[in-house]
């Protein structure tokens, strides 16, 4: 079982990159690693809806599952301990088939071996410049 701040972030992401893959049994996978109360929020999203349940979480990996995006994965982490027991920092990108390159860092805090709370620091326009290119390219 996944306990440590460190395991559930690390545990998180591979959900996150297997669910984009096209495994959609990592939707309760991922979705298990939140508390059923939980904070995540999107500060660089515009259009960010706070995510205050464990059901919230997991009905956003539904959407974000479909976007058609392959080889979807998580290449240059580096996580960092804080001061915090609690909480975790991680920063990545995450990189896909067609050489797109989000990149992105997560506050993440862990309690009890849930996620209670999340700060999501992502390139949301890099997310949307990939996802309409593949639609471009399926088009032509």
């Amino acid at each position: 079982m996944t306990t440590t701040p460190e395991d559930v972030f690390r545990a998180v992401l591979d959900g996150a990159c297997k669910l984009q893959n096209g495994d959609r049994a990592q939707l309760d996978v991922v979705a298990a690693h939140y508390a059923e109360v939980t904070d995540v929020r999107h500060p660089m999203n515009p259009a960010d809806t706070p995510l205050l349940s464990r059901e919230q979480v997991r009905e956003r990996f539904a959407e974000a599952g479909s976007s058609g995006l392959t080889g979807f994965r998580v290449e240059d982490l580096r996580i960092h301990e804080t001061a915090d027991p609690e909480v975790v920092v991680g920063e990545f990108a995450y990189r896909g088939d067609g050489g797109w390159t989000v990149p992105g860092v997560i506050v993440l805090r862990v309690r009890d071996g849930l996620v209670v709370e999340s700060r999501d620091y992502l390139d949301h326009a890099g997310f949307g410049r990939a996802v309409n290119d593949l639609r471009a390219g399926r088009a032509s």
